[in-house]
């Protein structure tokens, strides 16, 4: 059955050490990765990244744009030579035999790459021509991938009638039917509809629960808190923090007290108050370490504290003394996109080395 696909992928050869051994299903080690610019300094990508990836978990690689995310996909699909360090899938590493590397994987870039005027199953069988699925097993294959992301009834449809979101699914299909042990998705969801969204969602979390790992890099932040087991935060192609979703979004504290104020100067010092962790004030400016900025919050300014009630009406007080027209907007547990702008900032990115 379509449900058992990844399950079954420890029976092959080219599967990698059993699920729940102590090997990593890909490794980054002190990496770093330099593109030459002519007449200017080197461009550093990534500086000194080190990471490991468990086998069995959906892995959230997030960042700005310019951290560094693609890079790190295009290094363990062999596509760029690293400067320095090492990349290993399943212990294998990627400049030692990259190809043994590439039969592990299953890749969904930014770009599908499909062919257009080809159906679904055009597209799949010359897929499976091309990498060396055995003849004897195209067809079931096929029909596996297909049903697994739900368009066995588009199957000889040509791919240019598909919307964006079927052309995701169908680019999901591809990397699975070589059965990988390590699936890597490239802004899976990007321009995609909340309906596809939520499709392609639960195809990943299948993955991961039957034995499958998954490398996601993602902008979107609810994505990550649904999807990823871990998460890992790069800025400027360093690591700055790593760990669960619920780890990262303790580091900011227990609570955020968000209170509308018509004058946002009045924060200047709050930082002070005994169990105050940070305060982000939405005018455009910060006030301490904490850094925020979300869109439509002008006149806001978000109090990270400690979750103890004194704490949240010692913030309260404090604006009453200040501010008399001040209004509590709520107070609500810190998300993942508080914590992404709190360590890597507000201000715009170009796309540099994504």
């Amino acid at each position: 059955r379509p449900a058992r696909l990844m399950a079954t992928m420890s029976t092959h050869s080219n599967s990698g050490p059993p699920v729940g051994s102590d090997v990593p299903a890909v490794s980054f080690r002190d990496l770093r990765m330099e593109f030459r610019r002519r007449r200017r300094e080197p461009l550093v990508a990534l500086d000194s990244l080190s990471l490991d990836i468990a086998q069995g978990q959906v892995f959230g690689l997030l960042g700005p744009n310019g951290s560094g995310k693609t890079t790190c996909v295009n290094l363990l699909c062999g596509l760029l030579r690293p400067t320095g360090g090492t990349v290993v899938c399943e212990g294998i590493d990627v400049r030692a035999d990259v190809t043994a590397v590439r039969a592990r994987l299953g890749v969904v870039p930014q770009e599908t790459a499909l062919y257009n005027d080809l159906s679904a199953d055009e597209n799949l069988a010359f897929h499976a021509r091309l990498y060396g699925v055995p003849r004897s097993q195209r067809r079931g294959r096929i029909n596996e991938v297909l049903e697994l992301v739900g368009l066995t009834g588009r199957r000889r449809d040509r791919v240019g009638t598909y919307s964006g979101g079927m052309q995701r699914r169908l680019a999901l299909a591809r990397a699975l039917l070589t059965e990988p042990s390590v699936v890597v998705l490239d802004e899976p969801t990007l321009g995609v509809d909340v309906q596809s969204r939520a499709a392609l969602w639960k195809r990943v979390r299948r993955i991961a629960a039957d034995g499958g790992t998954v490398l996601l890099t993602t902008n979107y932040m609810e994505e990550a808190q649904a999807l990823a087991d871990n998460l890992a935060i790069l800025d400027h192609g360093a690591l700055v923090a790593a760990g669960t979703p619920d780890e990262l979004r303790d580091r900011l504290g227990r609570t955020f007290v968000d209170v509308r104020t018509s004058r946002p100067e009045a924060a200047h010092g709050l930082q002070r108050l005994p169990g105050v962790i940070g305060v982000a004030r939405h005018d455009g400016h910060d006030d301490g370490d904490h850094r925020d900025g979300r869109d439509g919050l002008d006149g806001i300014v978000s109090v990270a504290a400690d979750g103890r009630p004194a704490t949240t009406r010692a913030v309260l007080d404090w604006f009453v003394e200040r501010d008399g027209d001040a209004v509590l907007v709520g107070v609500r547990r810190p998300d993942l996109n508080d914590v992404f702008l709190a360590l890597t900032g507000t201000a715009l990115r170009d796309g540099g080395a994504a």
